[in-house]
C-alpha cells in the first residue's frame, strides 16, 4: 500500500507503475490471454485463439476504467485492447501494432470512445493500417446524455461502449462481415444514452484525495475523467435519483424517439468504481422500476462495473433501444472475463421482460407469519386466565424492549454495529402486532412459546434473532403440560438456555446474553425448589439477570462481534445482550406481580 498525508491511500506499488503492474496482474489471473511484445511502450492484450478469417475487434483508451477495455478481450467480444496510461490515450503506434497482430482476411473494426485523443490516435492507426492494405473500419461511440446542448466535440463515450463491444463481438464471432459488424456497432452506438451520477470524484494515484463534492451532494453527468457534469444537487433517496436519471435519459433529444412507451430496451447499471454491491443492487431495482414507469420493456438488465473511473463512487444508467437482431447478440455467450455471467447474457429468452416486482415461489409449509401462528394454535387451548396472564407478560416485555432501544444500541456500538436495540425492537413489534391481531397463541404454554419463536424468526435478523428463536423452540419442547407451574417453567427456561449455549458457542464469562440467562435460570430453579410463587420466582430471576448483566462490565468479550475489538473499547460497559435479558425479565416479573401470580 502506498500513501502519505498529501495523497490518497491506494493498493499500489508506485504511482508510475500502476498500469503495467495492473496489466501483468490481469494476465496472471487470465493466462489464456496474451500481451503483445514491446511492453511497456506498447500495452496491448489480445486473444491468441482469434480466428483471423473473422472480423477482429479492437478498442482501448486510457487506463483507470477497468474492466474496460482489457476485461472485454475474449471470444464473443474484443480481440485486442490497447491501454494507455491512466486517463491518457495510447499512442497510434500501439494501436497499429494491435491491428497488425490480429487483423486478417476478415478485417478489423476499431471501436473508439468519443474523446479527442482516442479519435486521433486510433484514427491515425486506422489510416496507417489501410495504407498497408489491411481492411479497417472505425466506429466512434458517444452516448453521454448529461448535456443536451450541441458541442463541437460531440457526446462523450461512456458505459454504453461496453454494449457496443458485446453486440459487435457476438456478430463477429458468428461470422458476420466487416461491413455488417461495423453497421451493427454504429446502430447500437446511436441507440444508446447514458447518464451518470457521482457521490464523489476520482483520485489519480499519487494525487491528493478529490474533495470537489460536498459530503451531502451528488453530481449528475460527472465525466469518467473527472470532467464537470451537468448539475450538483443534494443526495436524494435512490428511488428519486434513479427516477430523475431515467426521466432525463428518455427525454434526451438525440435518442428520445427511441424510448417511447413499449420500447424494448437493455438497461446497464454501471458501477463507477467504488460503489458497494449492496447499493448497486438498490440502484438496479430503482432503475428497473423507473424504466417501467416510463412504459419501457426492460429485456436485459446488466449490473456491475463496466466503465469505471478509478475510485469514483456512483453509478451510471445506460439505455439501449434494442432491435430484433441485437437481442440475441446481447444474450450470446462470451469468454470475456469482464462481462457478467448472468441470465441476461446466457439463458434468458429474448421475449422475457425484467420487472421490479421479483418472482417468488411459496415457502414450504406456507408463509412464515400468520400461517405458522395458525399451526401452533392447533395444539389446543389453555384457560382464559393463563392466556390473559401470558399476554400481559408478553406485552410488558415487548414494550420494555422498545423503550430500551437507545440504551441497547449505545452499548452495542461500543463493540459492535450498534443495532442490538433495533433488532430486539423489531421482534417486540412483531409480538405486539400479532397479539393485537389475535394471531399469536397465548395458551397452552408450548403453543405460546412456539408462536413467539415463529414471530421472532420472521421479524428479527442477526444472531440475536436466531438465539432467541432457538431458546424459545427448545423451551417449548420441554413443556409437557398445558398450564405449567414454576417448576415446569424453570425446566423450560433451563432447556432454552442450554440450547443457546449449544448453538451459540458461548459459555458463562464470555460477556454475552448467557451471563444474564444462566444466573437467571439458576435463580428460577432455586425458587421452584423452594416452592416460591410465580411472581417471586420471576423477581428472583430478574434480579439475578441484572446482577449478571452488571458483571459483564468487567469481562473480556470471548464471543460475538465484541470479541474482535480491543478489550478497552468495551471495558466498563455492560454487554447489550445481557442487559436486554434483564430488561425483559424485569418487565415479566413486574407484570406477574401486578397479575397476582
Amino acid at each position: 500500500m502506498s500513501g502519505s498525508s498529501s495523497s490518497s491511500k491506494k493498493l499500489i506499488n508506485e504511482p508510475g507503475s500502476v498500469v503495467t503492474d495492473a496489466i501483468d496482474g490481469f494476465l496472471a489471473t487470465h493466462p489464456h490471454l496474451r500481451r503483445l511484445d514491446g511492453f511497456p511502450d506498447i500495452k496491448v492484450l489480445l486473444d491468441p485463439a482469434h480466428d483471423k478469417s473473422k472480423v477482429a475487434l479492437i478498442s482501448g483508451g486510457g487506463s483507470g476504467h477497468e474492466p474496460a477495455h482489457v476485461g472485454y478481450v475474449g471470444s464473443g467480444m474484443l480481440t485486442a485492447a490497447v491501454a494507455g496510461e491512466v486517463f491518457a490515450s495510447p499512442p497510434a503506434s500501439a494501436v497499429l501494432a494491435a491491428i497488425r497482430a490480429v487483423a486478417g482476411p476478415g478485417g478489423c473494426l476499431l471501436i473508439v470512445k468519443n474523446y479527442t485523443g482516442d479519435r486521433l490516435h486510433f484514427g491515425l492507426a486506422a489510416e496507417q493500417a489501410k495504407a498497408e492494405g489491411l481492411a479497417v473500419q472505425v466506429v466512434v461511440v458517444g452516448e453521454d446524455a448529461a448535456i443536451d446542448t450541441p458541442r463541437m466535440a460531440g457526446r462523450r463515450g461512456l458505459a454504453g461502449t461496453a454494449l457496443v463491444h458485446k453486440i459487435a463481438g457476438a456478430a463477429a464471432a458468428a461470422g458476420a462481415s466487416l461491413s455488417a459488424v461495423a453497421e451493427l456497432a454504429r446502430s447500437a452506438a446511436t441507440r444508446c444514452a447514458t447518464l451518470g451520477v457521482a457521490l464523489h470524484g476520482c483520485t489519480l494515484p499519487g494525487h491528493p484525495a478529490n474533495t470537489r463534492l460536498g459530503c451531502r451532494d451528488v453530481e449528475l453527468g460527472l465525466g469518467i475523467h473527472g470532467e464537470p457534469g451537468a448539475a450538483v444537487l443534494p443526495l436524494p433517496p435512490a428511488r428519486e435519483l434513479a427516477g430523475t436519471m431515467m426521466t432525463r435519459l428518455v427525454a434526451y433529444k438525440a435518442t428520445a424517439s427511441l424510448f417511447g412507451p413499449g420500447a424494448r430496451v437493455a438497461l446497464l447499471v454501471n458501477n463507477l468504481g467504488a460503489t458497494p454491491p449492496l447499493e448497486m443492487s438498490i440502484m438496479a431495482l430503482e432503475a428497473v422500476a423507473a424504466a417501467e414507469r416510463q412504459g419501457l420493456h426492460v429485456v436485459h438488465v446488466l449490473t456491475g462495473p463496466f466503465m469505471t473511473s478509478l475510485d469514483m463512487a456512483g453509478a451510471s444508467l445506460t439505455l439501449l433501444a434494442l432491435t430484433p437482431d441485437m437481442e440475441p447478440l446481447l444474450a450470446a455467450d462470451t469468454q470475456a472475463p469482464g462481462w457478467p455471467r448472468t441470465s441476461s447474457s446466457s439463458s434468458s429468452s429474448s421475449s422475457s421482460t425484467h420487472s421490479s416486482k421479483p418472482q417468488t415461489v411459496p415457502l414450504p409449509g406456507g408463509p412464515s407469519g400468520e400461517a405458522d401462528m395458525a399451526a401452533v394454535q392447533q395444539a389446543g387451548a389453555g384457560s382464559s386466565g393463563q392466556a390473559a396472564l401470558t399476554a400481559a407478560c408478553l406485552k410488558a416485555a415487548a414494550e420494555a424492549l422498545q423503550q430500551a432501544v437507545p440504551l441497547l444500541n449505545d452499548l452495542d456500538a461500543k463493540g459492535g454495529d450498534g443495532d442490538c436495540g433495533d433488532t430486539l425492537a423489531a421482534g417486540a413489534a412483531a409480538l405486539l402486532s400479532n397479539l393485537q391481531r389475535g394471531s399469536l397463541p397465548t395458551a397452552p404454554a408450548a403453543a405460546a412459546l412456539r408462536g413467539i419463536a415463529a414471530a421472532n424468526q420472521a421479524a428479527m435478523g442477526g444472531t440475536s434473532g436466531g438465539l432467541y428463536s432457538v431458546a424459545l423452540t427448545a423451551a417449548a419442547a420441554a413443556v409437557q403440560v398445558p398450564e405449567p407451574g414454576v417448576k415446569e417453567w424453570a425446566a423450560a427456561f433451563a432447556a432454552g438456555v442450554a440450547a443457546v449455549e449449544k448453538y451459540g458457542g458461548a459459555a458463562a464469562g464470555c460477556r454475552t446474553m448467557l451471563d444474564a440467562l444462566l444466573p437467571a435460570s439458576e435463580a428460577l430453579s432455586k425458587a421452584a425448589a423452594g416452592k416460591a410463587s410465580g411472581a417471586a420466582a420471576a423477581a428472583a430471576a430478574a434480579a439475578a439477570a441484572a446482577e449478571g448483566a452488571e458483571a459483564t462490565k468487567c469481562m473480556t468479550a470471548m464471543a460475538g462481534r465484541a470479541s474482535y475489538v480491543p478489550a478497552g473499547a468495551v471495558a466498563g460497559y455492560s454487554d447489550p445482550g445481557a442487559v436486554a435479558v434483564s430488561v425483559w425479565l424485569k418487565a415479566v416479573a413486574d407484570a406477574l406481580a401486578g397479575g397476582g401470580s
